[in-house]
């Protein structure tokens, strides 16, 4: 697919996660500069990434912090002098105790809006003056498959994720003048090594849910990724692409 992204510069947010990697390789892979930002071995993720020729940094960044994304800009503009791209990936997940809505313990449910929720509002204020001043730009949320289910003793992570959705339209109602479009993109359970190691089955069963009956990966997301982020979507803002194999259809 061209995707016309050759020098361009892209802010990464979960780089060093399963997912975050993929789309790291993947726009870096198109000619864009990648930012990767994770809480931390961002740096390392980035000296990966230029050893294969891609332009790269890495900056250590807690997205809920307003210091911290401010600086993740500030860094972007220094080090490339643009942003063209704002994929907020950033999760809080891996960590989520899986519980009846009545026994999430309250920290626990802050900690997953401050990262789900709080994190992409921060990030794309964070970038929103320099795209405001190109008159362009893409930014794309990551929401999650579970909102169309409806997981139960998943209450936190699902809500957090379908607030994504909400922040995704209105968005794009703000920054529409300008240029910048503003998409989310939905994935299914995407399986690794640090998930679900005491539900022996569960990814048989999610399959077993979709059309297309085969595991999902990382890689499975590039393509609508790379698609937002060129000026092939620049018409498309304010919407939200599933990709789940079509165990979710609208």
């Amino acid at each position: 697919m061209s995707t016309d992204l050759e020098g361009k510069t892209v802010i990464i947010t979960g780089a060093c996660g399963v997912i975050g990697r993929s789309f790291a390789s993947a726009l870096g892979a198109a000619g864009m500069n990648v930012v990767a930002v994770d809480l931390t071995n961002s740096e390392q993720l980035a000296a990966e990434l230029s050893e294969t020729g891609v332009r790269a940094i890495g900056v250590d960044a807690d997205v809920a912090s307003v210091a911290a994304t401010e600086a993740v800009a500030a860094e972007t503009l220094a080090e490339f002098g643009r942003i063209d791209v704002l994929v907020n990936n950033a999760a809080f997940f891996r960590a989520v105790t899986r519980s009846s809505f009545e026994d999430i313990d309250p920290d626990e449910w802050d900690t997953c809006m401050a990262v789900n929720v709080r994190g992409p509002w921060l990030c794309a204020r964070a970038v929103a003056p320099a795209m405001r001043r190109q008159r362009s730009g893409a930014i794309i949320n990551i929401s999650s498959n579970t909102v169309w289910k409806g997981v139960p003793t998943f209450l936190h992570y699902v809500t957090s994720k379908s607030a994504s959705l909400g922040f995704t339209r209105s968005l794009a109602r703000e920054l529409g003048d300008y240029g910048i479009t503003v998409n989310a993109v939905a994935p299914d359970f995407i399986p690794d090594d640090s998930l679900h190691k005491h539900q022996p089955g569960h990814d048989d069963f999610v399959v077993s849910q979709r059309a297309i009956k085969r595991t999902s990966v990382p890689d499975d997301m590039v393509g609508v990724v790379l698609f937002l982020a060129s000026s092939q979507a620049e018409f498309i803002t304010g919407q939200s692409f599933l990709v789940n194999g079509g165990a979710h259809m609208q």
